[in-house]
């Protein structure tokens, strides 16, 4: 029985009994854990002592806990809170795209498979949220990097299926089969303009540029989040934030 001490991330949270929680954490260095927090909710000196008053989802602190094989679920016996996000309280836009973002890192990731770039680029995208003219930027990186960093980066600059140089073109086409850019036609293939592609294969070599184009950000995120959707064959709830609302 392992017993760890890790940076989290709390991404999903369900009440166990009066007392209790069930949480899904994304740590720094054992992946995504599913545990059991016994007492987490009580209000005596000792629970709050060992819980800092309980585990509320989009926080980050410093988990302890037995990993039991034999169990599905961890026992969680310390949470130590070092940052609550509290913008996110404050600004429901703010929040709305962190939900999104941990529902994507739960749907990406696979339990006890260390995902250390996965949780940097979470904690930097809510704290990053903060700043509401610079969101679709970082919302754009944090989907990058998960994306990269699962498997699942798409090809940008050869054809997916023939890994030829991509000739420069008004628009491109999408293979989300192929996981990318390609030369060939089909009904599964997404038109994407020149200036969407350029953005990515910008975020995909470095910082999103601080002055790009509103509209464009938008179009790059909406691919990224139709993209997920075709991997997972589902639509998340929170998919609604990045899709519903914004421009085509």
């Amino acid at each position: 029985m392992p017993r760890f001490k890790d940076q989290a991330i709390c991404i999903r949270h369900f009440d166990w009994s009066e007392t209790s929680q069930v949480v899904v954490l994304l740590t720094q260095q054992h992946g995504k854990v599913r545990g059991l927090a016994k007492g987490s909710k009580r209000t005596s000196p000792s629970s709050v002592q060992r819980f800092s008053g309980g585990i509320e989802l989009l926080t980050r602190g410093e988990i302890v806990g037995v990993i039991r094989h034999s169990s599905e679920l961890a026992t969680l016996t310390e949470w130590d809170l070092q940052d609550d996000y509290h913008h996110l309280r404050r600004d429901l836009a703010a929040q709305q795209m962190g939900l999104y973002a941990a529902d994507l890192v739960n749907a990406l990731t696979a339990e006890h498979d260390p995902h250390p770039r996965a949780f940097a680029a979470l904690d930097r995208f809510l704290q990053d949220l903060q700043a509401p003219g610079q969101r679709q930027a970082a919302l754009l990186r944090f989907q990058w990097d998960l994306l990269s960093d699962c498997g699942y980066q798409p090809e940008l600059w050869q054809d997916v299926h023939t890994g030829q140089p991509l000739p420069q073109r008004a628009a491109y086409r999408f293979d989300p089969r192929g996981g990318g850019l390609t030369e060939q036609v089909g009904d599964e293939k997404w038109e994407v303009r020149r200036q969407t592609v350029e953005l990515l294969r910008q975020a995909a070599s470095g910082p999103v540029p601080s002055d790009a184009d509103p509209d464009t950000l938008v179009r790059a995120n909406r691919l990224l989040c139709v993209y997920v959707r075709w991997i997972l064959d589902q639509e998340l709830p929170t998919m609604r934030f990045v899709l519903g609302g914004n421009k085509g």
